[in-house]
């Protein structure tokens, strides 16, 4: 089971967590694609282009036989891996809080985002997410958040 809050690090009046089974395909694609342009991500992190803004990681934290995935915002590379502050409160996790620094490595990263111009880049599982939502969910977070499930985000990387 993919479970995740799905607060994007930003100021939401939603937190809600969308439960997918972890058998699904969609979502292992998500994040197979995430962890492939991983690279391409980090570059477009590191300069910090006008234009683009709110950079994340999505990171799985364990906890004994539970894990749950958490967006990480800010965030920085370390010699051994990454650290960065979880964007969001625990719902099924008790090892961790929002708030909270931590440290993480590359293998535990399962997405990551930012925004460029108003619309989101990247966020891969959030598109997966969306087939398990409500519409009116999903709907609104297009709405208000800037998402576009249908591009090839890669390609409008701003690189």
């Amino acid at each position: 089971m993919f479970l995740c809050a799905n607060s994007l690090a930003q100021t939401r009046d939603h937190n809600e967590i969308i439960k997918v089974p972890s058998e699904d395909r969609a979502m292992a694609d998500a994040i197979a694609k995430a962890q492939a342009t991983l690279d391409e991500f980090l570059l477009v992190w590191k300069q910090q282009a006008p234009g683009n803004s709110e950079y994340r990681l999505k990171v799985r934290v364990k906890d004994g036989a539970l894990s749950e995935h958490f967006w990480v915002q800010p965030f920085r590379p370390t010699t051994t891996g990454f650290e960065g502050v979880l964007a969001n409160e625990p719902r099924v996790v008790g090892n961790v809080k929002g708030g909270q620094r931590i440290t993480f490595s590359r293998a535990d990263i399962s997405d990551w985002g930012y925004v460029r111009d108003g619309k989101q880049v990247g966020s891969f599982t959030i598109c997966a997410m969306f087939k398990h939502a409500p519409e009116e969910q999903v709907d609104y977070y297009k709405k208000n958040y800037g998402f576009d499930c249908k591009t090839e985000q890669l390609k409008q990387s701003g690189r």
